[in-house]
C-alpha cells in the first residue's frame, strides 16, 4: 500500500522560514523579522568573516546555524526567504544565486551598483519566478508618507519641481571608514548613499529620472592622511563617537582607499517633465535631509526627517518671507529605526513572501534610482557632461508591475 506524502505545509499561515546574509549593521533587520513561533524565524546566518558569528547566536538563539557564505547556506538549509545585508558590490551576485534557486530575497539597497548590475537581478526574479523585495525604509517613513499624501490630495497642485539637501553629518564616521570609501565597492556615494533620495524624489515626483548633469569632489576627507580603518568583524557603531570627531579634519583611522566624492550635487529631468535637484555633504554639522516640493498652488517642506520633532510645512498663499505655514502636519508617534519605518518595511516583506499583492517598494523604482545615481556619477567624474538614463526593458517592468506573477 502506497502512503500518500503530507501535503505541504500552506505558506500562508505556516511559521517562515528565514535566513540572513551578512550579519552586519543593517542585519538587524533580519532581528525584527525573527519572531518565533509567531510566523517566522531566523534559522540560519551568513557571513563570510567568523568574527561576526556571535552576533547571530545573541540575537537569534544558539540553536541558529551558520555558515561561511550564501552558496553553503542554499546547500544546507530549506528557506522561504534570506535576507542579503551585505556590502553593496556583492548584491549582484548573491541575490541572484538565491532568486535563481527559487528563494524570496529582502535586499538592502541599493539593489546593486551599476544599471547593468540591476537589470541582471530583475531578469533573475523573472527567471526563477521567486519574489524580490529591496529595502529602501524611507518609503514608510512618516516623513515621506505624510509628504506624498499631501500631494495626492492636491494641496499643491501638480507637482513641478523637487529639491533635496541631504545634510550628511556624520559622514565622515558612517562612510569613510570602510568599504563605503572604495568606489569598487558602491561606485560612488551619489549611488550609495543618494539611492534613498533618489528613490523618493521618483516618488514624490511621479516619475523616473531620463537626463542628469552634476558636479562635485574628494573636498575634505581626501586631506586626512590616517588611513587605519581596516577592522575586521567592528560595524560602524564599533568606532562611532560623535563627541570626539569633530571637526571632521580631526578624524583618524579612514579606510585605506578613500575615492568617492564627499560633497556632490545633481540636477535631474524626469520622464514627466518634473526638474529636481539633489545636494550630498558628508561634512555639516547637523545631520538630516530636507524636501522642497513645488507644485502649481505652492510647496510643501518638511523640517527634521524622523522623530516626533519633524514636520511637514504648506505654503498655498502669497506672502513674504513667513515662518508659519498654511497648513503644518507634525508626524505621529512611532516606534523602531528610521522614524518607525524599519518594522513597517519588515512587515510588508513578510506579508509579500506569504501572499504577494502590491507593495511600497518596488523593484523596478529600486533599479531607476540605481540608474539615476549611476548616470550622475559618471557626469560628475566627466566635468558635468550631461547623461541620459537607460531604461529598463519595458517586458521586464510589466512584469514586476504586475506583481511579479
Amino acid at each position: 500500500m502506497t502512503v500518500p506524502s503530507p501535503a505541504p505545509a500552506d505558506p500562508t499561515t505556516r511559521e517562515l522560514r528565514l535566513a540572513v546574509v551578512g550579519l552586519g549593521l543593517r542585519a538587524t533587520l533580519a532581528k525584527e523579522a525573527h519572531r518565533p513561533g509567531a510566523g517566522a524565524a531566523v534559522v540560519a546566518a551568513a557571513d563570510t568573516d567568523p568574527g561576526s558569528h556571535p552576533r547571530a547566536r545573541e540575537w537569534f538563539g544558539e540553536d541558529v546555524r551558520l555558515y561561511g557564505g550564501h552558496r553553503e547556506l542554499l546547500a544546507g538549509e530549506d528557506l522561504d526567504a534570506v535576507f542579503v545585508i551585505t556590502p553593496d558590490h556583492t548584491h549582484e551576485a548573491i541575490v541572484t544565486d538565491l532568486l535563481d534557486a527559487g528563494v524570496a530575497v529582502f535586499v538592502e539597497k541599493p539593489l546593486a551598483i551599476t544599471t547593468e548590475g540591476c537589470d541582471r537581478v530583475l531578469a533573475a526574479a523573472r527567471r526563477g519566478g521567486a519574489r524580490l523585495y529591496v529595502g529602501h525604509n524611507m518609503r514608510h517613513m512618516p516623513v515621506v508618507r505624510v509628504m506624498r499624501e499631501l500631494i495626492q490630495r492636491g494641496e499643491i497642485g501638480e507637482v513641478k519641481a523637487v529639491w533635496c539637501r541631504h545634510f550628511v553629518g556624520h559622514g565622515g564616521d558612517f562612510y569613510f571608514k570602510d568599504w563605503h570609501a572604495d568606489r569598487r565597492n558602491t561606485t560612488g556615494l551619489l549611488l550609495q548613499k543618494g539611492a534613498h533620495d533618489l528613490d523618493v524624489i521618483h516618488w514624490l515626483a511621479g516619475g523616473y529620472t531620463e537626463h542628469v548633469t552634476a558636479l562635485g569632489a574628494l573636498t575634505l576627507y581626501g586631506d586626512i592622511a590616517d588611513r587605519s580603518g581596516q577592522r575586521p568583524g567592528a560595524v560602524m557603531p564599533d568606532w562611532y563617537d560623535p563627541e570626539r570627531n569633530w571637526p571632521p579634519l580631526s578624524l583618524t583611522g579612514l579606510n585605506p582607499v578613500v575615492d568617492v566624492e564627499d560633497l556632490s550635487m545633481m540636477t535631474m529631468r524626469l520622464q514627466n517633465g518634473v526638474h529636481a535637484s539633489y545636494q550630498q555633504c558628508h561634512y555639516t554639522p547637523d545631520y538630516w535631509r530636507n524636501y522642497t516640493v513645488i507644485g502649481t498652488e505652492g510647496r510643501l517642506e518638511n523640517f527634521g526627517d524622523h522623530g516626533e520633532s519633524a514636520e511637514v510645512r504648506v505654503w498655498q498663499r502669497r506672502s513674504g518671507y513667513r515662518a508659519d505655514a498654511d497648513l503644518v502636519v507634525p508626524m505621529p508617534t512611532t516606534a523602531g529605526g528610521h522614524g518607525g519605518a524599519d518594522p513597517l518595511l519588515v512587515e510588508e516583506f513578510l506579508r509579500f513572501v506569504r501572499v504577494g499583492g502590491e507593495t511600497d517598494t518596488s523593484p523596478i523604482a529600486a533599479r531607476e534610482a540605481v540608474a539615476a545615481g549611476c548616470a550622475a556619477t559618471e557626469s560628475l567624474r566627466d566635468d558635468g557632461r550631461p547623461v541620459r538614463v537607460d531604461r529598463v526593458a519595458p517586458e521586464l517592468a510589466r512584469w514586476f508591475e504586475e506583481g511579479q506573477v
